[in-house]
């Protein structure tokens, strides 16, 4: 017999299995428009809870997965009631404090319970700064009693960092992780250890393809769903079809070495890694269940020479390009599509471009900076083909001050704040030719530069960091930036 799926603890006390059952499935299922029924879908999830696989993951958007999952909790179980995790994925806008609360009312709803045990924000443009306001008032509401943990899905390291040097309590990032995708265990996971922060790492099979199904046979030409949609072109831009052979040959050597399978492999080496909670893998409904073989994972110990095998067959491969979550936000789009381009384009900037009085070929862009009236300047002013941005710093809204004390997290705010600027104006961070920094203290010069370095490590503007002698209040940098962008009228104008 298999041994019981193992547990651990996230912060804030929540007991898990470290096997998430996924339910992006009942999407799938649901195309047709006919919801699948709740009562016989929670039967076949109580088939999973009574063999210690009682922790569900789903989103707002995953058909009716969260009413499933509410009939399941509504059950009489005994000692270890189902946990469920669910994420709330709204558009980039205003993230008012009653928003937020509609979107947390709904999945409560949803699931028929009076708290959510976490419940993970997304959030599709970083340029957008509302996420910050959408998790503090997340945050308010964890203090009420209606959410047990929040979580963010998708956030690469500096972003998290951001958010945690903010205050903002956070328990969870889930992101893509695999033998194949493989960004999660450098800065992500190195600030998780700092942190505390635990990861849940979805993808972990590669949409099915780390299976003997692949070893030894030839690439794929058309993809029946969206998962492998999806994970084939992660595994193209790891190098392509042979060094993705070379991973799941050095993998199937392993299984076969201990009597595991693939998969197991798999997903025994994302759990070692000691950022992460727990993987997430797909709950089956209506199709074949393979509970029995997962369970083997917890049999499964990995020794030296199995790290080494695998560490050979990723030399092979080509990175993934990028950190966590940048598949959803910049190119190459690593996800079913193969391209959200038409999806963010149509996202709403935070500022507006508007003409300056008087003046041909010039536009101005205003942030909403208490500042900005009183001192008699805009944020960003556009001449012909040249845009200037004034020395930004990390105010959020009419004058918070972001991070306090944290130099790292508010050049991240402050660089999101820039490429926002840019956009309304016609620009992107790739325009940029020249930036600024000023620093309250040059001896916190470092944690700047990397994330001016995350942004600008291709782009390479010509660049100037100075000390100064203070900066008002908490502000421990300020940048500006110049670009010169192709002819033509700024967005919308």
């Amino acid at each position: 017999m298999p041994t019981a799926p193992e547990r651990t603890a996230l912060p804030g006390g929540l007991d898990i299995s470290r096997l998430v059952c996924g339910l992006w499935q009942v999407a799938d299922l649901e195309k047709s428009g006919t919801p699948l029924d709740p009562d016989r879908s929670a039967d076949l999830l109580g088939a999973y809870v009574a063999e210690g696989f009682d922790t569900f993951d789903m989103a707002d958007h995953y058909g009716s997965a969260e009413i499933i999952t509410g009939r399941l909790l509504a059950r009489k179980h005994g000692a270890q009631a189902p946990k469920a995790f669910t994420k709330w994925c709204p558009e980039p806008g205003p993230m008012t404090p009653d928003i937020v609360r509609k979107g947390v009312r709904e999945r409560l709803d949803r699931l028929g319970v009076a708290k959510v045990d976490l419940l993970q924000f997304h959030w599709w443009t970083f340029e957008h700064p509302a996420w910050l306001d959408a998790l503090h008032e997340m945050a308010r509401l964890r203090e009420e009693g209606l959410i047990g943990a929040i979580g963010v899905t998708n956030f690469d390291a500096a972003h998290l960092h951001l958010a945690l040097a903010d205050g903002i309590p956070l328990a969870t990032n889930q992101v893509s992780f695999s033998l194949v995708d493989r960004r999660a265990a450098g800065d992500l996971s190195a600030l998780c250890a700092r942190s505390g922060v635990r990861l849940l790492a979805y993808g972990t099979l590669c949409g099915g393809f780390l299976s003997e199904k692949w070893l030894g046979r030839p690439e794929p030409k058309e993809m029946p769903d969206w998962s492998r949609s999806k994970y084939k072109r992660f595994i193209d831009a790891a190098g392509g079809w042979a060094a993705f052979q070379g991973i799941l040959a050095a993998a199937g050597e392993i299984a076969r070495k201990h009597g595991a399978s693939i998969s197991n492999v798999a997903t025994r080496w994302v759990l070692d890694h000691p950022a992460v909670a727990a993987a997430i893998i797909g709950a089956r409904i209506t199709e074949s269940e393979h509970r029995g073989d997962n369970a083997r994972v917890f049999d499964l110990r990995l020794d030296n020479e199995d790290r080494e095998r695998l560490a050979a067959a990723f030399a092979a491969t080509t990175p993934i390009p990028g950190d966590c979550g940048d598949e959803y936000r910049k190119p190459p789009f690593l996800t079913a599509s193969g391209d959200l381009s038409h999806h963010l384009n149509a996202v709403a900037g935070i500022y507006r471009a508007e003409p300056v009085p008087g003046r041909d070929k010039r536009w101005r862009v205003s942030s909403g900076s208490v500042w900005e009236p009183v001192a008699g300047y805009s944020r960003a002013v556009r001449v012909g083909e040249r845009i200037c941005v004034a020395g930004t710093t990390a105010t959020h809204g009419s004058d918070r001050c972001v991070a306090p004390g944290d130099p790292g997290a508010q050049t991240t705010y402050i660089l999101d704040k820039i490429a926002a600027s840019l956009a309304a104006l016609g620009g992107t961070l790739d325009d940029v030719v020249r930036t600024r920094i000023y620093l309250a203290d040059a001896a916190k010069w470092e944690p700047v530069s990397r994330a001016h370095g995350r942004v600008f490590g291709d782009i390479r503007p010509a660049n100037t960091l100075v000390e100064i002698g203070g900066l008002v209040g908490d502000y421990e940098v300020e940048i500006e930036a110049e670009a010169m962008v192709d002819e033509g009228l700024p967005p919308g104008v």
